[in-house]
């Protein structure tokens, strides 16, 4: 997930709960609107999706803390692009996948609404949305993943909201409430 403020940076840490790293921690920036992504919310979505991503493409837009691409990673996805704007994020990203040793994650500084109308469709296994609760991009970033999205694919989608309609092309897979987070499971028909 995405923040633009500014200002110091004070760090939790967030554990991988599965795969290769498992076990390995990841800095946690404190700055508004980052929020990662909840053990238990994880744990649901790869077994949504099977443990093992080998040779996935990942794209995690919004990626925040970078949790939830560095745990596709963990799973053995091939290519993990995690989209973050702001800068003490990015570094932090970039240093965690040297820290941890894992070729498969790529960091790249962008506004991720913009990166995703310029990219090239259908490209992504699984792309991963999770931006601040507080701002109104979840709904342009679904019908942007609905395009990058391979045909049985799927596109991830954190919220405080309810329920989302899915854009043309995805029909919801699976849906859970925990706490105030709200997962939705997308797939595009194969």
């Amino acid at each position: 997930m995405r923040s633009a403020a500014k200002g110091p940076a004070r760090t939790h840490e967030v554990r991988l709960i599965g795969g290769a790293l498992k076990r390995s921690k990841l800095p946690v920036a404190d700055r508004p609107g980052l929020r990662p992504t909840p053990d238990r919310v994880r744990e649901t979505l790869f077994n949504w999706l099977g443990h093992d991503l080998s040779g996935w493409r990942v794209l995690d837009a919004f990626a925040g803390s970078g949790a939830l691409g560095f745990e596709a990673a963990s799973r053995g996805a091939a290519e993990v692009l995690l989209v973050e704007n702001d800068g003490v994020l990015v570094t932090s990203l970039q240093a965690s996948a040297v820290r941890l040793k894992t070729t498969a994650v790529r960091v790249q500084r962008a506004d991720a609404l913009a990166w995703m109308a310029r990219a090239a469709p259908a490209v992504f296994e699984l792309v991963l949305l999770d931006p601040p609760f507080s701002s109104a991009l979840l709904p342009a970033a679904l019908h942007a993943a609905a395009r990058l999205v391979v045909p049985g694919g799927y596109v991830y989608a954190e919220s405080g909201e309810t329920q989302l309609s899915a854009p043309e092309g995805l029909a919801l897979h699976r849906s859970q409430r925990a706490g105030a987070v709200h997962a939705q499971l997308f797939m595009k028909a194969p």
